[in-house]
């Protein structure tokens, strides 16, 4: 409910502060006073459009702010949280609106002092207050209201949680499906391409080192003829030259230095270095002799080896790459292609949920279009009796359920709903927006609210010249509904009725004061007293008789 209500330099208004309560609360004064001002600055803090006209003459800027106690409204404190507009869930329980407006007719709002869009300020702002007016704040207008009004007369608000939960299941379902098929359809050319890699690649299974390995035997092979007729030429050298090798040569060496005195120190080194020298020239011929021996001669390895390496050679050029980087190729365009037969399986097992899920829907907003087929019966005849204790006894609103033309899941059900009236006899029921009475849209505001208090989640209600077009019994008849609405949420209710403004709890007296410069709006809570001459005066006018006091003052204590 609204708790406070601060303005500052808003139109005529300099300074103005107002302390609200539970119950209805009645504005009243003389015309031109400023009660729509003060409306129209509580329109401002719920998220209305301003422009520099607001502000008031002479000043740099408007400033306006309103506090409300979120205790009753869990809505509310809901999207604050989720928001991050407030410190803990305990700091929920009261919240601050704030609209500035500067001279040049730019607008910053804040809620509980963090700056937000004015997108934000009317989202919530139609959680906190309803405004019923002719004006633009009018909740009533949107079938989005109708739908959810109905709703809460008269459906379990267990299956609208089910409907919601399954058709946010179904959606997200969806958006799966479609990034899948999204995906398949984008890469299916791809798809065919990487299958028709990975086959080639199946048939040519290269394996990992391979090209080097293949690059290095067939040099081996290639060369073997000149590499061992290499090697044979070197053994001949080093032994099997009976005449001329370098071990025969070392072993005469070696005989005709036995025959020199052998206390020679030169010649005992010569000889040592002579005694190596054959023994590295054994081993050097023992090696030659197995590198000679590893000489594979083959022509059909060699073949199939420089066979092999074409092949390679060959896919690598159509991948540009290197024969080297065919393996690791191979094995990621296999991983690939097996994610896409994945992908194929996960949208077929999605596929399937989609099913499921509008199976389960399907039953469950079935029961949904049931439970509000009956509700709406039911809230139309209570609505239509108001409206007949209202002075409307032609007036007949119907409750239309329209099917949904699409044939996918909707989040509110399969049909949408809207308020259709008829005022006059024999008049086709039209939608609220096109009556073109504003008294008779309020009163018919009035009963639906009226009706749908006790399970409505708006906790505080504006109701801005009710009585137009009104008197007598009936204007006694709506401040009795008013009173009687009030037993359960918040009421404002600015009237010129007497017999609506003496039902009230609390009464307001918005008055007007010029100085000769300046004219300034002002707002006083009124004494019982006070309420009483007030009803009179809005009884008689400025004279007021002690048959008026009187008359007033039986009105009040009736209440």
């Amino acid at each position: 409910m609204l708790s406070q209500l601060t303005i500052r330099d808003y139109a005529i208004v300099d300074v103005l502060d107002m302390d609200f309560k539970a119950g209805m609360s009645v504005l009243t004064g003389e015309t031109g006073a400023g009660k729509s001002i003060i409306l129209g600055a509580l329109g401002l803090t719920l998220g209305d459009r301003a422009d520099k006209s607001v502000v008031r003459t002479g000043s740099k800027r408007t400033e306006i702010g309103a506090e409300f106690d979120l205790t009753d409204n869990p809505q509310a404190r809901q999207w604050l949280l989720s928001h991050d507009l407030t410190d803990s869930a305990a700091a929920t329980q009261c919240c601050l609106l704030r609209r500035l407006v500067n001279a040049d007719g730019r607008s910053k709002s804040y809620i509980n002092g963090s700056p937000v869009t004015l997108g934000n300020l009317a989202e919530l702002g139609d959680m906190l207050m309803d405004i019923h007016s002719q004006h633009e704040h009018q909740s009533l207008l949107r079938r989005a209201t109708h739908q959810r009004q109905l709703d809460e007369f008269g459906v379990k608000k267990a299956l609208l949680a089910g409907v919601q939960q399954c058709w946010q299941a179904w959606q997200h379902n969806q958006q799966k499906i479609s990034h899948l098929s999204d995906e398949s359809d984008e890469l299916a050319a791809q798809i065919q391409l990487v299958g028709y890699q990975v086959t080639e690649l199946d048939e040519l299974a290269p394996e990992a080192d391979e090209s080097e390995k293949l690059e290095k035997e067939f040099q081996q092979l290639d060369s073997a003829d000149s590499t061992g007729a290499t090697l044979q030429q070197a053994l001949l050298i080093c032994r099997d030259n009976e005449n001329h090798s370098i071990s025969q040569a070392i072993s005469q060496t070696q005989a005709l230095l036995a025959s020199l005195p052998a206390n020679d120190s030169q010649l005992n080194a010569i000889k040592d270095l002579l005694n190596t020298a054959a023994i590295q020239i054994d081993e050097a011929v023992a090696e030659l002799q197995q590198g000679l021996d590893r000489v594979e001669i083959n022509p059909q390895r060699l073949e199939w080896v420089n066979s092999r390496l074409a092949d390679l050679h060959r896919v690598a050029r159509k991948h540009k790459i290197k024969p080297s980087e065919l393996y690791q190729l191979h094995q990621g365009l296999k991983q690939q292609f097996e994610g896409y037969q994945k992908s194929d399986l996960a949208l077929e097992q999605l596929q399937q949920r989609d099913t499921q899920l509008r199976g389960q829907y399907s039953e469950l907003a079935s029961k949904l279009s049931r439970q509000r087929k009956q509700a709406a019966q039911k809230l139309s005849v209570q609505i239509n009796r108001q409206l007949a204790d209202l002075g409307m006894a032609d007036a007949c609103l119907d409750v239309e359920l329209t099917p949904s033309s699409s044939t996918s899941p909707c989040a509110q059900g399969m049909e949408t709903v809207e308020f259709l009236v008829s005022t006059n006899p024999g008049q086709e029921p039209r939608p609220l927006v096109k009556i073109a009475s504003g008294g008779e849209l309020s009163r018919i505001s009035l009963a639906i609210q009226v009706i749908t208090a006790q399970t409505s989640s708006t906790p505080a209600l504006v109701f801005d010249e009710v009585d137009v077009g009104i008197g007598g019994g009936v204007a006694k008849a709506v401040g009795k509904l008013l009173r009687q609405l009030g037993e359960h949420t918040q009421i404002l209710c600015v009237t010129h009725q007497a017999q609506v403004a003496s039902q009230g709890h609390q009464h307001y007296f918005i008055s007007k004061q010029n100085t000769g410069k300046t004219t300034n709006t002002r707002i006083s809570e009124l004494s019982e007293e006070e309420k009483v001459r007030e009803v009179a005066r809005m009884l008689g006018g400025e004279e007021i008789t002690n048959e008026l006091l009187a008359h007033a003052e039986q009105m009040v204590a009736s209440a």
